[in-house]
């Protein structure tokens, strides 16, 4: 049995994940090899339970929208990042450009609503949606490019809501997509903070817009 086989069979894997610095370490373990095992990878995001004390430093909040706040990069196979949200703050449709995405939601209730594709013609047509389900504390969530597009967000009476998100392979820019006409514009993925750092905003000249954080990178 390799490591990785080893990895996926054994129990304690699941059982002794009780802090987030376990969860991080177990995850290091995982991908070290580019195989995804996404059921694996969920019941880890799953056997982690929600406490402040371990992710409240990273927890950045803006009153103007949601932020991204980078927890630990893994070792270049994936981003670990705390998505921080107020009352009515969402995230715009988009992808996930290729890359495995999950969700857990940490603290309070969000909201994912889930599209198809846009059709391939060229007459504009608005983006049919085909789920909405409300994530509650401590339940986690797969998506990526071959479920469709989706969107999160926090309800306008609720106070706030904290999410962790992995993303792998990391994600640098993704498409957003106008719900009416299905156009899709390319985004830079930017974040509010780093290892619990404020990171400032720089214009960078380049075409792509740099949005500073209206995208959830995943």
């Amino acid at each position: 049995m390799d490591q990785q086989d080893y990895l996926y069979s054994n129990p304690e894997d699941i059982t002794s994940i009780h802090t987030l610095e376990h969860l991080i370490r177990r995850l290091y373990q995982v991908f070290e090899s580019d195989y995804i095992n996404i059921e694996y990878v969920t019941r880890l995001m799953e056997a982690y339970k929600s406490n402040t004390e371990d992710w409240g430093k990273f927890a950045k909040f803006d009153q103007f929208r949601y932020t991204k706040n980078l927890i630990d990069e893994g070792n270049g196979k994936f981003d670990l990042i705390l998505v921080c949200w107020k009352g009515g703050q969402k995230s715009p449709i988009h992808d996930h450009a290729d890359s495995h995405c999950f969700m857990k939601t940490l603290a309070g209730t969000l909201t994912e609503i889930r599209y198809d594709w846009p059709k391939d013609n060229t007459d504009p047509q608005a983006l049919d949606e085909t789920s909405q389900t409300n994530l509650e504390h401590n339940e986690v969530c797969y998506m990526s490019d071959a479920l469709g597009l989706h969107s999160m967000g926090i309800a306008d009476n609720v106070d706030t809501a904290v999410s962790l998100h992995l993303y792998s392979p990391p994600i640098s820019s993704c498409q957003v997509f106008d719900p009416r006409t299905g156009n899709a514009s390319k985004c830079r993925v930017t974040f509010w903070s780093k290892f619990g750092e404020r990171t400032p905003f720089s214009a960078t000249g380049s075409s792509v817009p740099t949005e500073n954080n209206e995208i959830i990178a995943k």
